[in-house]
């Protein structure tokens, strides 16, 4: 037997010995459970108090925001503490009065707010103009000879191939 069959024969024998010994116990039926999970009691939505507990965090993001300049309002990086602070409060008080988050009330909450502070915050759009013609060909050409250039070093290298063996 060739010394590299018997060196792949060793990594079959070994990898069916490793996917064995990790496979163990990992049966499915084993940790199968037939019995149906109860769901929890999950207390209702408590609607009103969620919209006066969102207000409270949007008069909060608005103090907050009063300490930027409205200069600043439309470029993100000047307040995404203060966004973020107003999130994670509005995700908080859903969850205190057993509201998933985000839901229909929060959201319009949400837009409110935008409208409020970001309304004036249009976004530039960026002209996409083709490179000049030079440059394109270029980047064109590259590719083509360098496809070339492959196909024939594999013809060179397949002809030559008595030589090299």
């Amino acid at each position: 037997m060739d010394k590299h069959e018997l060196a792949v024969l060793k990594l079959f024998v070994v990898g069916m010995l490793v996917n064995t010994w990790m496979m163990r116990g990992l049966s499915a039926t084993d940790s199968f459970n037939i019995q149906p999970t109860v769901p929890w009691p999950r207390k209702t939505c408590n609607e009103s108090r969620l919209q006066w507990e969102v207000e409270v965090c949007g008069e909060d993001f608005r103090r907050d925001m009063d300490h930027i300049d409205k200069q600043y309002w439309c470029n993100l990086t000047y307040f995404i503490s203060e966004y973020h602070l107003f999130t994670l409060c509005t995700e908080t008080k859903s969850q205190i009065v057993n509201c998933y988050w985000p839901n229909p009330l929060v959201e319009r909450y949400i837009i409110h707010i935008h409208k409020d502070f970001f309304s004036n915050c249009t976004v530039e759009r960026i002209v996409l103009e083709d490179p000049p013609d030079n440059t394109l060909i270029i980047l064109i050409l590259i590719p083509i000879f360098l496809t070339l250039a492959m196909v024939v070093l594999v013809v060179w290298c397949s002809k030559r191939s008595d030589i090299l063996a």
